[in-house]
């Protein structure tokens, strides 16, 4: 169950031991954390090496020069401890220290220690928390944040190509007044922007560190500003926000942070599964459903029913959004079993957290492009539905009083005639008022000024 193991690993004895202790599910824990360790590695390094001379200058500079290539990716294949490993990530850690270390000592020439070089300064209950919380901050920052921006502004064209489609709204699944067609993508897109506002509100919280806490919060064995330094330099290289926890005891016990992160990732995939449900339905059909917009055809939709166009993006969205769903329940859950002064399920939280992120970047790039981007409406159909929708009696109820209005609805449905025949028959309105008031485009604008 293992992955595959390089010709010539790298690691040492702790790495072997946590392989041969952790063959659990075959999946390494997400490389992610291991660049986000390595980068601490760097600037530790910098930072202890700053005073150093001789032998000990030349061994922090060799450190600081092979944790930039473990950063870098060049290693990734040396990194594969499970998932599922000791709840404070001590082994992913070492296995970080022990790469880094046998990189350090072949370009150095110098005996170099995992523990006392590398990992000088730290211990896994700082390190690997703070690693976690940078990996995360970097994905949302760099991926899934311009992943959302990037589906927001389709949903703003798609809403300006619809701006003029006057199709029926619906409520509890039933006929409600008109709605222009891009009212509903403004609104798909106001949702999005404010789902990815609440992700950026919580990103200062969320890169509050520990780094410099050591063991148990109190910062044993390490100078006062050690911390706050090498996290100062990081957030300096990647161009996000990170501060020292003002409680290093409280950010090592709880992940706190990562789980208000989660609840906003999960936020987003509540819109993104109303969003996607929405477009599905729209596009239902060609004969027998609603048929108001149609999807670009991707690929054949049954292996049976020769013609079939499925709404596959849509259907892959809302598996993703499904699956968020069940890691924030997971990190949440984890999140919650710290015990004293150390939260132990903290490899399961960053594997759900990243893999959230991850996905949800993902889903929403191909949603816009493989999907959104690509949206027609039927104009016709639209038009019909807001037609014959009998809730356009709805403008009805300010001249008429709601119980008439109600009857000739009635009468309307009864005899399947529409309701502005019915309106004029009756004799409630005059032709020409009965017209006026029941435009579906006019409804449609409802109080807002004529552009």
């Amino acid at each position: 169950m293992a992955p595959n193991r390089p010709s010539q690993p790298l690691w040492g004895h702790e790495t072997e031991l946590a392989l041969a202790n952790f063959d659990v599910s075959g999946q390494p824990l997400c490389i992610e954390v291991v660049h986000a360790l390595a980068a601490i590695k760097v600037d530790a390094a910098i930072v202890n090496g700053a005073d150093a001379v001789g032998n000990d200058a030349v061994r922090f500079a060799a450190i600081a020069a092979a944790a930039s290539t473990v950063e870098s990716g060049e290693y990734d294949d040396h990194f594969l401890i499970d998932i599922f490993q000791t709840g404070s990530g001590t082994s992913t850690n070492m296995n970080v220290n022990e790469v880094v270390a046998h990189l350090a000592s072949e370009a150095s020439n110098l005996a170099v220690h995992p523990n006392d070089h590398v990992n000088a300064g730290q211990s896994s209950n700082d390190t690997f928390p703070t690693a976690v919380t940078i990996a995360a901050v970097v994905q949302i920052v760099r991926s899934l944040l311009p992943a959302i921006s990037g589906l927001t502004t389709s949903m703003d064209n798609a809403a300006s190509r619809f701006t003029d489609v006057v199709k029926a709204g619906r409520t509890h699944l039933m006929d409600a007044v008109p709605i222009f067609l891009g009212d509903e993508f403004a609104g798909y897109a106001a949702q999005l922007r404010e789902a990815s506002e609440r992700l950026q509100s919580s990103l200062p919280r969320l890169g509050r560190v520990p780094l410099g806490g050591t063991a148990v919060g109190n910062g044993l064995n390490v100078g006062p500003e050690f911390g706050a330094t090498v996290v100062t330099r990081i957030a300096g290289r990647y161009g996000i926000d990170l501060s020292i926890a003002p409680s290093r005891f409280a950010a090592q016990a709880s992940r706190d942070g990562l789980v208000e992160a989660s609840s906003h990732l999960r936020g987003l995939a509540v819109a993104l599964i109303k969003i996607a449900n929405d477009i599905r339905l729209m596009a239902s059909g060609p004969a027998t459903g609603l048929g108001e917009i149609r999807l670009p055809e991707l690929l054949a939709g049954s292996s049976i029913m020769p013609g079939k166009v499925n709404p596959v993006i849509c259907e892959m969205v809302t598996q993703v959004a499904i699956q968020v769903f069940g890691n924030d329940a997971t990190i949440s859950f984890a999140g919650s079993q710290g015990t004293f002064e150390l939260n132990t399920y903290q490899p399961l939280i960053a594997e759900n957290l990243l893999g959230s992120i991850r996905l949800l970047s993902r889903a929403c790039t191909l949603f816009a492009e493989r999907c959104v981007d690509g949206i027609e409406a039927d104009v016709e159909q639209c038009a019909f539905y807001a037609n014959v929708t009998p809730a356009l009696a709805t403008r009805l109820n300010t001249e008429l009083g709601y119980d008439r209005v109600s009857a000739l609805v009635k009468k309307s449905l009864a005899e399947h005639r529409t309701l502005l025949d019915i309106v004029i028959e009756d004799g409630a309105l005059s032709p020409e008022r009965a017209t006026e008031l029941l435009n579906a485009a006019e409804v449609a604008r409802g109080n807002r000024p004529v552009h």
